[in-house]
């Protein structure tokens, strides 16, 4: 059966195990291709390039490595002949709908991925150079995110003086959430999900405290889960996730600003006092950012640039963070404890008698285990 769906993302909601994904998705990003490969998806159908040689990413890689079907340059008119849920087969490149050809792409594997990953690695310095200007660009024209800050909205979460954690449903974020656990456990930092992050915190077993961004990617079981909801809005003030909030009967802060929802998550946290953010899932390097598909991500960058003494990565806390309370500290303490009160014991008239007792009990056990031999 075929789940069809320009938009990766929207279609993983609903893909079913043993389904054929068919998709419009230039460079196929990590994040989109282990959400594919986690739902079990059959095959993959992209009436695009899925490395288009702009950049290395991984998202081709991850599919045939983990045997699904890849189908790469797929017919476009695969979008008007087949419908969601109509019954198709992928054999060799070719896709069938009743026994007819519907459409066809080149079927990628292992050595044609690896080719296409070493040609776009060899032009990334293009991509630096256009990462820079656009950069530059997005500072004579936003100028004001990294000088000036933007008007943050008043919320009711508590962050002054308080550790924020920071989730993303992207790279490794399972993977850090579990390293993470004594750190959350001991410092309670405020639980922020950016969209999807907020039902990672939920799969990992906490309730987020705040949840940002345009509410696409989110379930409706962590929009009602009784944090507070912030709509990532247009500069213009228009918000589209604000029509879902309502729907759902909760309300919900307009924050109006450039970037991306996981920029205003930081740059609110920083905004509102907050004393460390670690953030899950997010981006760091430059293939990270080109893999997110937007151009440049100067705002990301700039974001980094102003929050960058409070930011820390997961495995920056695993590194630096140690509990409080070691295990050999337990140990020490168990044994003083004991070694007190058998002093107790041992000086005091009730510690007497109940060392009489303990020595009489013991007195009979071995009368009656000798007793069982004799």
């Amino acid at each position: 059966m075929a789940r069809i769906d320009r938009r990766t993302k929207r279609l993983t909601k609903r893909l079913k195990a043993g389904e054929i994904a068919i998709i419009d998705h230039v460079d196929v990003d990590r994040v989109s291709a282990e959400a594919l490969v986690a739902c079990g998806v059959a095959a993959v159908v992209n009436v695009a390039a899925g490395c288009s040689g702009r950049y290395p990413n991984l998202g081709p890689q991850i599919l045939v490595e983990a045997g699904v079907p890849f189908v790469d340059n797929a017919t476009p008119e695969l979008f008007e002949r087949i419908k969601d849920g109509d019954v198709v087969r992928v054999h060799e490149g070719v896709v069938y709908l009743d026994d007819e050809i519907a459409g066809k792409g080149d079927v990628q594997t292992l050595e044609t991925v690896e080719a296409a990953m070493a040609e776009a690695r060899a032009g990334l310095s293009v991509q630096i150079e256009s990462f820079a200007v656009n950069t530059m660009e997005f500072v004579r024209g936003e100028g004001k995110l990294l000088i000036d800050g933007v008007s943050v909205p008043e919320i009711r979460t508590k962050i002054e003086g308080r550790h924020v954690l920071i989730v993303v449903r992207g790279h490794h974020y399972r993977e850090d959430l579990a390293m993470l656990r004594p750190y959350i456990r001991e410092f309670r930092p405020v639980l922020l999900g950016v969209d999807g992050g907020a039902d990672a915190l939920l799969e990992a077993g906490y309730l987020p405290d705040m949840i940002i961004g345009d509410f696409d990617s989110v379930s409706t079981k962590a929009l009602t889960c009784g944090a507070e909801l912030v709509v990532h809005a247009y500069r213009d003030g228009r918000a589209p996730g604000l029509e879902r909030v309502h729907q759902l009967g909760r309300e919900a802060v307009v924050f109006p600003a450039i970037g991306t929802s996981e920029d205003i998550a930081m740059l609110m946290a920083d905004d509102k006092g907050a004393e460390l953010m670690v953030a899950v899932g997010t981006h760091w390097t430059l293939e990270e950012f080109l893999d997110k598909g937007r151009s440049g991500m100067a705002s990301t960058w700039l974001t980094r640039l102003r929050v960058g003494s409070k930011l820390i990565e997961p495995k920056g806390v695993s590194l630096l963070y140690r509990s409080r309370i070691s295990l050999s500290s337990l140990i020490l303490l168990a044994l003083a404890a004991l070694v007190t009160m058998g002093v107790a014991l041992g000086v005091s008239p009730l510690g007497q008698t109940w060392l009489n007792g303990l020595q009489d009990f013991w007195n009979g056990f071995i009368f009656w285990l000798v007793g069982l031999f004799s």
